[in-house]
């Protein structure tokens, strides 16, 4: 399993620096690399201007708010536009169907910069295909609960998911229709009323994913009026909070902990007992890449251990180079273990590969679950 303690036991050792990190070394068409990825992840003010300072490459940034708006822009573009694009380990058969990305060249990319059991592990959540190397994981994170904890005194591992249903709290709930069904399934199946598998079972027939998913639909329609907003990225998320008065909800790592940093201590983010849903982001390099030096040599770059601390500092994820930990703000630090009580990293639940069936009957619920 990929977890904190086996980042902590990598940390220590020594990462030689990327062979193509200067200017100069960049020899393809032109001194820029464009990079598509997720909304919160590279500030142009800290990560992106030393990237620049030190290697005199031009940073041209897009971002987007989920995997389908990655996969779709991508699709769309023939895999051509962008040199680095950052999707979730688990979505990686959605792109090699349509052979979107290109090849990882280890040569190139200094694979002993990332957490060894990270990148190896990396591999059975769809980091390859056929063998070969498509996806390097960068960062992972969790999405559990946030809450005010002024009104529900709890802390990470006593919380639960049963804690977003109870009564009392019409309209302020936050969720994302698409990891709802998800932690209902787990709910459900820790608490007897139904056999999922811990949700797993979402992912072995279409049959049996069919099942859970109406069971889910029905629980989660029977608790509407808790509903007080719908998420589907970071800003949107936040906003569940700050803006439409939401007190707990279900949400990404950084949500919570940056409420807590930023805006106020009583916000907190935990563990549900129950096992909060994990994921693992990846660095990959879309199939029509022009700028394909330039692209390493930011690879490289964001796996410095430096660099690494920065994006744990400035996001709340953790990130999967070696070394990061030595980076870490007191501010992050204090977060980390605010999030991730004792046992509750070995009780994480990863999401598996993406199965068609599953991708297609997800959405096909989150619509009814909206319309509901």
């Amino acid at each position: 399993m990929i977890n904190r303690r086996s980042l902590l036991k990598t940390g220590a050792a020594a990462v030689a620096l990327p062979a193509i990190l200067r200017a100069h070394d960049a020899l393809a068409t032109s001194g820029s690399v464009n990079v598509f990825a997720w909304g919160d992840y590279f500030d142009k003010n800290t990560i992106l201007a030393d990237f620049e300072k030190k290697t005199g490459i031009k940073v041209n940034l897009s971002t987007f708010g989920s995997n389908e708006e990655a996969e779709n822009k991508l699709r769309a573009a023939g895999a051509k536009g962008f040199d680095i694009v950052t999707p979730s380990v688990d979505t990686g058969p959605n792109y090699y169907k349509d052979n979107l990305l290109a090849e990882i060249d280890e040569k190139k990319f200094n694979v002993a910069a990332v957490v060894p059991s990270i990148y190896r592990n990396s591999i059975t959540l769809g980091a390859t295909n056929r063998g070969k190397r498509y996806l390097v994981p960068f960062d992972w994170g969790t999405e559990a609960i946030t809450y005010d904890s002024s009104i529900l005194a709890k802390k990470s591992g006593e919380l639960s998911y049963a804690d977003l249903w109870a009564d009392g709290l019409d309209k302020k709930v936050a969720l994302r229709q698409k990891s709802i069904f998800t932690s209902i399934a787990i709910y459900l199946d820790a608490t007897g009323q139904l056999k999922t598998n811990r949700a797993l079972d979402m992912y072995k027939s279409e049959d049996d994913s069919r099942r859970i998913f109406e069971a889910c639909l029905k629980f989660a329609v029977s608790k509407k009026k808790n509903f007080g907003a719908y998420w589907n990225n970071a800003t949107e998320a936040t906003a569940a909070f700050t803006d439409a008065g939401c007190v707990i909800g279900q949400t990404w790592d950084t949500t919570g902990i940056l409420l807590n940093r930023k805006t106020n201590k009583k916000w907190k983010y935990g563990m549900p007992k129950e096992g909060g849903l994990a994921w693992t982001d990846t660095v990959a390099m879309p199939a029509g890449a022009a700028n394909v030096d330039q692209a390493y040599a930011f690879m490289n770059y964001i796996f410095t251990p430096e660099t690494g601390g920065v994006f744990a500092n400035t996001t709340g994820y953790n990130s999967c180079a070696v070394g990061a930990e030595k980076y870490l703000s007191d501010e992050a630090k204090a977060a980390f273990e605010m999030a991730y009580a004792p046992g509750t990293i070995d009780n994480l639940w990863w999401w598996p590969i993406m199965t068609p069936f599953f991708s297609k009957l997800r959405g096909e619920y989150v619509e009814k679950l909206t319309n509901a």
